[in-house]
């Protein structure tokens, strides 16, 4: 095996490794306006002064799920795009001058995730939390949906020229297959976050999370499914049957798990059906990086964007060396705070500074 395949490899497990677990951030993000506003019904009643009827608490308690690990989770966005620049720098220079506006969009929406999840909690002021609520919403619904939308048109290909140059629009990335993409990735998202609720919560917003969990599991199926076979049959080959298949047994899965109320099967099904997905589409890519939609021959591929033998070494032996410990650290912070969270046990907002916001 080359070190350029080696490296697409990587760079393959990478996203998959991000679109998992940064997966369902964006999907509690997505559903704290939902899961956070009051008991959405079943058979449990909630009395008023009950905690778990406060907005508020509920809100917070679905931030804390994610608390510990989200701004870790990032990092595997940043380790993939910075092993996408030193290893492939043409694939990475013609896939940002193409996706300019979306990557720009998804940037903004993340950092204003991170400066809302961050600044919340800081002052004690409704009006103030609201804002920030705001924030996250749009910093989790932005990237769920254009992350599809980007990925799908990669796999489909653009008018890259002789030259590498993309020489489409901003609309030339809205076509069906790629919309379809973006309303896969946002539905796995929300389901993927549903499920981790549910997993990592208990009493009422956790009975409330798991019946959104199988509300949302159906529709995913159905999607994804469509999206799957449409990249399948347009785009693969006999051998990219296989994540395909895999990624297709888990989304039933978590379909039936769902449905039984068991979040740790649930859980695990979406892990695999969300990267099932993603190695489907590296799968149907090889050996591309880019196809061009105006000349096969254009093509981008890891042969001609690549990086040089040493640079490709250097690169390696770093990654062998610094990945384990990485991932060991990682992996330990989910263990320490592998408990669930229950409102009751979130506490009022003494203490904190509060703010005057004046009305217009």
């Amino acid at each position: 095996m080359s070190l350029e395949e080696i490296w697409f490899l990587v760079i393959a497990f990478l996203f998959v490794g991000y679109f998992v677990l940064e997966g369902f951030d964006f999907g509690v993000g997505m559903l704290m306006p939902i899961l956070g506003s009051s008991h959405t019904g079943g058979d449990d009643k909630v009395a008023a002064d009950d905690p778990e009827a406060d907005p508020d608490k509920r809100r917070r308690a679905l931030l804390n799920t994610i608390g510990p690990v989200w701004d870790g989770n990032e990092v595997w966005l940043i380790t993939a795009g910075a092993a996408l620049f030193a290893a492939f720098g043409g694939w990475y220079a013609t896939m940002f001058s193409a996706f300019y506006l979306p990557l720009f969009l998804i940037l903004i929406g993340l950092i204003v995730r991170v400066c809302a999840i961050e600044w919340r909690g800081k002052i004690n002021n409704p009006r103030w939390r609201v804002w920030c609520d705001v924030g996250i919403g749009l910093g989790s619904w932005i990237p769920a949906i254009l992350w599809g939308v980007a990925f799908a048109n990669i796999v489909r290909g653009l008018p890259i020229d002789a030259d590498a140059q993309y020489t489409g629009g901003f609309f030339n990335l809205l076509n069906p297959y790629a919309l379809l993409g973006g309303a896969t990735t946002l539905l796995a998202f929300l389901t993927h976050g549903a499920v981790f609720i549910s997993l990592k919560t208990s009493g009422v917003l956790q009975e409330d999370s798991a019946r959104y969990a199988a509300r949302l599991a159906w529709p995913t199926l159905i999607v994804a499914a469509v999206f799957l076979l449409w990249t399948q049959f347009a785009y693969g080959s006999s051998w990219t049957w296989i994540p395909v298949l895999i990624a297709a047994v888990a989304a039933v899965g978590m379909v039936a798990a769902t449905q039984i109320r068991r979040e740790g099967y649930a859980f695990m099904f979406t892990c695999i059906a969300i990267a099932g997905t993603v190695a489907t589409l590296f799968a149907v890519l090889f050996p591309n990086t880019i196809p061009s939609t105006l000349n096969p021959q254009w093509n981008l591929t890891i042969e001609n964007t690549s990086s040089s033998d040493y640079t490709l070494t250097i690169m390696t032996w770093a990654a062998v060396l610094i990945t384990p410990v990485v991932m060991g650290y990682q992996a330990w912070t989910y263990w320490v705070f592998r408990k669930r969270l229950s409102v009751a046990h979130i506490p009022d907002p003494a203490g904190l500074p509060s703010l005057r916001i004046p009305s217009k």
